[in-house]
């Protein structure tokens, strides 16, 4: 017994250290931040919706031969994901792209509601707010669960564009779920290392030098920006996902699903399952391509794009 017992206590010992070292690694000093119009580039724009200061970019010029495209990020991404994508399409398109709330140099309220339906109806008040009337809206990952919503909801949308989506598994991490104190700031911390963002990055690319260095001083951005801490650490404390099939099924503007076939973070098949759930979907399959599809293959994403999607507003 009393072996048993010091064995119990040395364990109890032990998570107790443990749990202190969370405890300094959450609160300890880190770098300072910046108002994220410091940290922004020529290119970035700015605008207040609902209280709230976003990022985004635009590319192409608005007309009437020109649909507007709205393109939306995945999970602790920004508006860089579609660095590569969007000139191939400004020939064709007026194309935005935006840091949604919480992430890149966009606001990061504290205590705001971060699940998909809030943050959807932000960004399509985002839409509204620049005067994107009749607007074709995509996402990735994250992003195109986001764009479900929106095309679900918004009599604006026209069109919908789905790059590997988060509607049938999330790709949010399941952990957020049963966060508590310190764990919601320790994922934030953990979310504004380089290191760990790098490699946490790389394991969805079916070609991982893809993430240069470029490219990750652009991701390491958002940490710097005023509110990263404290707005990470909300959303991580009380994120929460919906009934993200059941709006899918609800969609009924056409719809593009573009799916790189290397994804090692969905299951095989889920492609053809998220197709029979929107109606009258199309699906392009695109060999060598990660979860990343639209970095990986853009010129296969663009031409299926202007294939696919309304050639006028």
């Amino acid at each position: 017994m009393r072996l048993l017992r010091r064995l119990s206590l040395g364990l109890v010992g032990l998570l107790v250290l443990a749990w202190f070292g969370l405890v300094l690694y959450a609160y300890g000093p880190g770098e300072p931040e910046l108002p994220a119009r410091q940290l922004a580039s020529a290119a970035d724009r700015f605008i207040t919706v609902d209280g709230m200061e976003l990022r985004y970019r635009s590319w192409g010029e608005r007309g009437p031969d020109r649909p507007d495209l709205l393109l939306i990020h995945g999970f602790a991404n920004t508006l860089q994901s579609f660095r590569l994508l969007a000139p191939l399409l400004a020939d064709h398109f007026h194309v935005v792209a935006v840091d949604a709330p919480g992430f890149g140099l966009s606001a990061k309220p504290v205590n705001r509601d971060y699940g998909n339906a809030s943050q959807a109806q932000a960004i399509a008040d985002f839409a509204a707010a620049l005067g994107l009337d009749r607007y074709v809206v995509g996402g990735h990952s994250m992003g195109g669960t986001l764009a479900v919503y929106i095309a679900a909801t918004d009599p604006h949308v026209r069109g919908l564009v789905l790059m590997n989506p988060g509607i049938i598994s999330t790709g949010v991490p399941a952990l957020t779920r049963y966060l508590f104190w310190p764990l919601p700031r320790v994922m934030a911390r953990m979310f504004g290392s380089r290191d760990f963002r790098e490699r946490f990055l790389k394991k969805s690319y079916l070609d991982p030098s893809i993430v240069t260095p470029q490219v990750m001083d652009a991701m390491m951005l958002a940490p710097r920006s005023a509110g990263y801490l404290e707005g990470m650490t909300s959303m991580m404390g009380q994120y929460r996902t919906g009934d993200e099939p059941l709006m899918a099924s609800r969609v009924r503007v056409p719809t593009l699903i573009v799916w790189g076939l290397q994804d090692r973070s969905k299951p095989p098949g889920e492609q053809q399952q998220l197709q029979r759930l929107i109606p009258g979907s199309r699906l392009v399959e695109v060999p060598d391509s990660g979860h990343y599809v639209q970095e990986e293959q853009p010129a296969a994403v663009a031409a299926a794009m202007m294939a696919e999607l309304p050639a006028r507003r």
